[in-house]
């Protein structure tokens, strides 16, 4: 027995050798496999309702917000069969302009201001506010006053993205004054509107835009990055937003930044992008706009991006 003993220590040897490198192989090809964060999504139904002070005021439906800034003001509402009628009240100026919005299951509208084309006196402090049109009165008002968000001539934005949760009611919001070409030092505040209280405050993201989104792998806060031409993904769980993100997808150009997100329908995203160079630019000119369609795909865990426009 003890002639063969060797021969049966070297066949062992033999056996865990090719176990490692079989091991070693098999995490190799796990390593190169694309996983996937987000999964397969669906559409979900919009919980956001229009303003009730338009039933009030015998106003029909469908009703298109305008914060495009071409003929008016702030905030204006068209109606009407091609959309010819419009709503827009003086005090609806008094703020200046808006960039975003988000509807909420009352019919309030939260807005996101904007700097345009030029600079006032009054321009910082009003980066620094949440807006609120009233479902029920139609009046607009400060909301909320974020002392901590600062801009500066050489950073002109403050507030500058926002999405609405459907499911416990609560805003995401988010501002990139303090952020320059260099520095990455935007925020991204959770909100409950009810008390006003901030729920959590994320640092050192630089958001252009916002959407929620649930998939097969849990809920979702999509993020279209200030910084560079990518869309990324925060999970959310109890409430609380991830402090580390997955990038899901990069734009062809690197001067792209998506300012638009929109679920379309199953597995479908729909990106908006413009120039953005966190200084002042007119972010309403069409001609500056590109559309993207998005699908996800299965059978490689990842986004196939198509031109639209």
């Amino acid at each position: 027995m003890k002639k063969y003993f060797p021969i049966v220590v070297v066949l062992c040897l033999l056996g865990i050798a090719g176990y490692v490198v079989v091991s070693k192989k098999k995490h190799a090809s796990d390593g190169k496999k694309k996983v996937s964060i987000l999964g397969a999504f669906e559409k979900q139904k919009n919980c956001a309702r229009p303003p009730q002070f338009l039933t009030k005021m015998h106003i029909p439906r469908p009703v298109m917000i305008d914060l495009s800034q071409k003929h008016f003001t702030g905030i204006a509402l068209l109606y009407g069969k091609t959309f010819d009628k419009v709503l827009h009240p003086k005090q609806w100026e008094q703020y200046a302009h808006f960039s975003t919005y988000t509807l909420d299951a009352q019919g309030n509208i939260y807005l996101i201001p904007t700097p345009f084309i030029s600079i006032y006196p009054t321009t910082f402090n009003l980066q620094k506010n949440l807006y609120k049109l009233d479902t029920k009165t139609g009046k607009l008002s400060i909301f909320m006053h974020f002392d901590d968000v600062l801009p500066t001539p050489s950073n002109p934005y403050g507030l500058n993205a926002i999405a609405y949760d459907c499911d416990d009611g609560t805003l995401w919001v988010a501002a990139i004054d303090e952020s320059d070409y260099s520095s990455q030092k935007g925020v991204i505040y959770h909100i409950d509107p009810r008390t006003k209280e901030i729920l959590q405050k994320v640092d050192g993201v630089d958001v252009l835009s916002m959407a929620m989104i649930k998939s097969e792998k849990g809920k979702f806060l999509l993020v279209g990055s200030a910084r560079d031409n990518a869309l990324y993904a925060y999970k959310i769980q109890k409430r609380k937003l991830a402090h580390f993100s997955k990038k899901l997808l990069a734009l062809p150009s690197v001067n792209e930044h998506i300012r638009k997100i929109k679920i379309k329908n199953k597995n479908r995203l729909e990106l908006q992008s413009i120039p953005f160079s966190y200084t002042l630019i007119a972010q309403t000119a069409k001609k500056d706009r590109i559309f993207y369609e998005v699908v996800w795909l299965s059978q490689t865990n990842s986004f196939k991006i198509m031109t639209k426009k």
